[in-house]
């Protein structure tokens, strides 16, 4: 099962980047939300106003909710992979199918062009259906943006949700490939259903208990009512596991856009300008995308009509137009085959160090 995890996580990918999110089936998201509706009623029914209570109730529906969405992943990965129930010709498929359903790279890219479709290419053209589209996909205030603001909030999306959408629970899938190799160096175990391989959480488990946590920082993240305590643990785990994958986004993406003598300064200056951003991650995704791209972002945002200034990013720059918003679109594919051909090689480096130390 060494290189097994691999295979499936690439092969997700591919399935992801041609199909994406086909509408009208049952997505895990779909799911995982279901239960989060559910759970937040039952659970500030019990804990009524008082912070403490919800805090806890949140805590709850955290560890239920991720522990639970992790444990399905692992199970189906028991009935799928060669051992388990199903055979390896109905399985397989069926893992690369789970997994690409945790990955949005296609759907972020057609939500993204679909804005810029309806942006009218002539002065004096109407802006509302590029409006109305945009507002499927942002937090903002959509009424009234001008062109460039469309743009710089299409720029701004594109660069946050690759992270959080994209390389987030693809950092975990490999992580998950990576322990089923490092348990199977020798690439026998799982193949009866015995051996380590055969119980670690693999990519499934892993991917799906990430996506929990995004999920519930979208539905219960909010710092208002009873939000402000119930949704604090989610938001939190969600910081914590998607920090580490933000800023190897920070840190590769010069290299997928050939700047590789650039990379340690880019990577600094992604840092210190995203840092004033309230949250640990989106500031320095933003950053990074603007300032390799070469175009700046950040300003004033109006939420529920409440206006909430945004660190400038990339200050010295021109703000984002239409080729801006497509390199970034560019830049997130090639850095997602750019991780892939990077984790493939540390596998192939791991197994062999190990394979060379058991024959002494």
């Amino acid at each position: 099962m060494s290189s097994l995890g691999l295979l499936l996580v690439a092969a997700a990918c591919g399935l992801d980047r041609l199909v994406g999110d086909p509408r009208g089936l049952l997505h895990p998201v779909q799911v995982m939300g279901w239960w989060i509706a559910r759970l937040r009623r039952a659970t500030e029914a019990l804990a009524g106003d008082s912070p403490l209570a919800l805090r806890l109730a949140g805590g709850a529906i955290t560890l239920a909710l991720v522990g639970g969405s992790g444990l399905a992943g692992w199970g189906l990965e028991r009935l799928c992979v060669p051992g388990g129930l199903l055979p390896p010709a109905l399985g397989l498929p069926l893992l690369v199918v789970a997994l690409a359903s945790a990955l949005a790279g296609r759907s972020l890219e057609q939500a993204v062009q679909q804005v810029l479709a309806a942006l009218p290419t002539a002065a004096g053209g109407t802006l509302e259906p590029a409006r109305r589209q945009l507002a499927w996909i942002v937090g903002r205030d959509t009424d009234g943006l001008s062109a460039e603001g469309v743009l710089r909030a299409l720029a701004e999306t594109a660069s946050e949700n690759a992270v959080d959408g994209l390389f987030a629970p693809l950092f975990w899938m490999l992580v998950g490939a990576l322990l089923w190799g490092w348990s199977d160096p020798g690439g026998t175990a799982g193949s009866d259903g015995t051996g380590p391989a055969a119980w670690l959480p693999g990519p499934l488990a892993l991917a799906w208990g990430f996506k929990a946590a995004s999920t519930l920082d979208s539905m219960l993240g909010y710092r208002r009512g009873r939000l402000r305590w119930l949704g604090t643990a989610g938001a939190r785990l969600d910081d914590l596991l998607t920090w580490l994958p933000c800023r190897l986004v920070a840190l590769s993406l010069p290299l997928a856009a050939g700047r590789l003598g650039e990379t340690p300064r880019l990577f600094q200056q992604a840092l210190a300008e995203g840092a004033p951003d309230p949250s640990p991650n989106a500031g320095v995704s933003q950053a990074a995308y603007a300032l390799v791209v070469g175009c700046r972002l950040g300003g004033l945002n109006h939420y529920g009509g409440e206006p909430r200034p945004k660190p400038i990013l990339a200050a010295g720059a021109l703000p984002p137009d239409r080729a801006a918003v497509e390199r970034m679109l560019g830049l997130s594919c090639r850095l997602q085959l750019l991780w892939l051909l990077g984790v493939g090689l540390l596998a192939g480096l791991l197994a062999a160090a190990a394979l060379a130390l058991q024959a002494q």
